[in-house]
């Protein structure tokens, strides 16, 4: 029998308490429209049009989709959303919103610099412990999937990225991923900044792991400066989530593990589906769940050799950590364990954490409105289409609302 939980993740004064009743109705507003998915069907297909268009819709975004998600359009934008979790004891994950696009080696360079430039900045905030990167901002997708296709053996926890089917030109081309990395890696180690790897489709997340180990190899001999992003909706993660603790172990290293579920579900099954390949994902939600907090048990049983971030909005798998920890007598604030949600959702799992001691943060994407577009696009995709979810947060709003009215 599990034992008694030791939070609540109900408590709406602790979880809405930075908001003002405002902010309150106009999320109320946002997560009920976005229970209607004609309707978000149809914004997700002509907005990103739009954008490019050049269609007078910005202010419109910016008042309601992006506000509720995104920290700002830039890195100093972010400052007083920052400030505001920081009263809370809620710490920060920055997100450079830039991913998969064909902008040439020069906005590689461009991606590569500005994620440098956030670890400075997060160097210098008490209240930003790590920033998060794509390597689809640094890498062209081409030469991911080419370099993918090339793993047959599919391990990355080897940390060996199979160069040898490129040409000359794409060697260079790799070595200028490899040297943006390493410029990044070596930047977040000498100023105290963990380095969360972000995960990619399946097809082209092996280089991902691999380049991602070599970096870990190196980094992450005292300390977790550096983090793998483990999405386990995928059939294979919690087996590759224990090859790389082995593979830690026998270079010496701290492994960094972000768990999560995933994001690329419903694309994932579809090119399987079309290029008749056997589908990478869980057949059903309690697979996932299942892999997900057996992946949680793990790196808590390890939690000396494995940093772990737990980021899930599953109430079930952070209230599981707890218990977890609880079981093995670990501090609340141990400094292997870190909660993660997304900023603008599940703010009675962050704070009410918070407010038990757990080291919390929110995960705070930033950039120019058509730059993180596509991530608006899932967030909205992700709340029409996970009914529950959004039924949550729209009941804990509604709740939080009715309290506040019956205290005036």
């Amino acid at each position: 029998m599990d034992p008694k939980p030791l939070i609540s993740f109900d408590n709406t004064e602790n979880a809405f308490a930075y908001k003002s009743e405002k902010s309150l109705r106009k999320a109320s507003f946002l997560f009920t429209s976005m229970g209607f998915q004609t309707l978000v069907k149809l914004g997700t297909s002509i907005t990103p049009w739009a954008i490019r268009a050049g269609l007078p819709i910005r202010g419109l975004i910016r008042n309601t989709i992006f506000e509720q998600f995104v920290g700002g359009e830039t890195l100093e934008e972010t400052a007083p959303v920052v400030n505001t979790m920081a009263k809370y004891h809620v710490q920060v994950i920055l997100d450079y919103g830039v991913e998969g696009g064909d902008y040439g080696e020069e906005g590689l360079d461009h991606a590569g610099e500005e994620f440098m430039k956030v670890i400075r900045y997060a160097a210098t905030q008490p209240n930003i412990p790590f920033m998060s990167i794509k390597v689809t901002g640094l890498a062209r997708t081409g030469l991911l999937e080419k370099l993918d296709a090339a793993s047959a053996t599919k391990s990355g926890f080897e940390g060996r990225v199979h160069t040898e089917v490129l040409t000359d030109s794409e060697k260079k081309e790799w070595d200028k991923v490899v040297g943006r990395m390493e410029r990044i890696c070596g930047l977040a180690a000498e100023l105290k900044v963990g380095v969360l790897i972000d995960a990619e489709e399946s097809w082209i997340q092996d280089p991902v792991d691999a380049l991602t180990m070599q970096m870990m190899a190196k980094y992450n001999k005292e300390v977790a400066v550096v983090y793998n992003t483990m999405q386990l909706y995928r059939i294979d993660r919690l087996q590759f989530l224990k090859d790389s603790y082995n593979a830690a172990e026998q270079q010496g290293f701290v492994l960094g593990a972000k768990l999560v579920r995933g994001a690329y579900m419903e694309k994932e099954r579809e090119r399987a589906a079309e290029m008749s390949y056997p589908s990478p994902i869980q057949p059903n939600k309690e697979a996932c769940d299942r892999d997900y907090n057996l992946a949680v048990e793990f790196c808590v049983e390890h939690v000396e050799r494995i940093a772990v971030i737990v980021a899930s909005h599953n109430e079930f798998s952070n209230l599981y950590t707890t218990q977890l920890m609880e079981r093995k007598g670990l501090a609340h604030d141990h400094e292997h364990i870190h909660f993660s949600q997304l900023y603008g959702m599940s703010d009675n799992i962050t704070f009410n954490l918070a407010k038990a001691g757990y080291a919390v943060s929110k995960y705070l994407p930033f950039g120019p409105i058509q730059d993180v577009i596509p991530y608006l696009m899932r967030r909205a995709q992700e709340n029409s289409s996970v009914a529950g979810h959004t039924g949550r947060e729209l009941g804990l709003i509604k709740k939080e609302l009715a309290r506040r009215k019956s205290t005036d």
